[in-house]
């Protein structure tokens, strides 16, 4: 398949690494290479170790092309069923998408609030800048965590988050140290079912709930569309 690279003057050739068929292997068969692997290559002595380095690169255990890739690059993650893929979104009271973000299945949904909440962008009805402060936020106990609290209130967004048990037994058990507990209001929080139904809106588009497209902005893209055709249908 193709010319082998001419080698120079006293030296061997270096065969360049087939990107291609590295992606079909990729498709076949996913699993990263071992750590400190690298893409097959040979050099002569009348090539740099830098020139080797540019050719064949391992970062953290997966192989990095050139463009970018890899099951990471790619918001792959590790499963017991597989590669798995996570959309975290924020949605307001019609169950309509506001922002997204996509990442690996194995990263935690706290580590994505930020992003998530400095994605959000409302038009106004008339002139100005568009809105990025919502009236209150209602999250589950996964971003019951000190960070994302410090985040709001720096914002001055009201929010619902219940509280961990393991989090309030440590607060009780440090006495008057351990502060006050964190303000609940259990008929905001009802409201909070608007983020799982919009959920189950995307997961009505086949493309979006089994994710056939193997590179992630594709997939993105296909995300989004599926939100905006649920927002021109309400």
């Amino acid at each position: 398949m193709g010319a082998p690279a001419s080698a120079g003057p006293g030296g061997v050739g270096c065969r360049r690494w087939d990107r291609l068929g590295h992606l079909r292997r990729l498709h076949v068969d996913p699993r990263a290479p071992p750590r400190g692997r690298s893409p097959p290559c040979a050099a002569g002595p009348q090539r740099g170790r830098r020139a080797r380095d540019q050719e064949c690169s391992d970062v953290d255990g997966a192989v990095q092309l050139p463009g970018g890739g890899g099951a990471a690059g790619e918001a792959l993650g590790r499963s017991r069923g597989g590669h798995t893929t996570k959309i975290h979104l924020s949605a307001e009271g019609r169950c309509r998408v506001l922002s997204l973000v996509i990442t690996p299945g194995q990263r935690a949904d706290c580590t994505q609030f930020e992003p998530v909440m400095d994605k959000i962008r409302v038009p106004r009805p008339t002139t100005g800048r568009p809105r990025t402060t919502p009236d209150s936020v209602s999250a589950d106990k996964a971003y019951s965590n000190r960070r994302t609290r410090r985040y709001l209130r720096r914002r001055a967004i009201r929010h619902v988050i219940p509280e961990k048990a393991d989090q309030a037994a440590n607060r009780r058990k440090r006495g008057s140290a351990g502060g006050r507990p964190p303000g609940f209001d259990k008929e905001r929080y009802k409201k909070r079912n608007v983020v799982e139904r919009a959920i189950n809106k995307l997961k009505n588009f086949r493309a979006v709930a089994t994710r056939y497209d193997k590179r992630v902005y594709v997939f993105l893209g296909t995300v989004t569309v599926a939100a905006l055709v649920i927002w021109l249908r309400s």
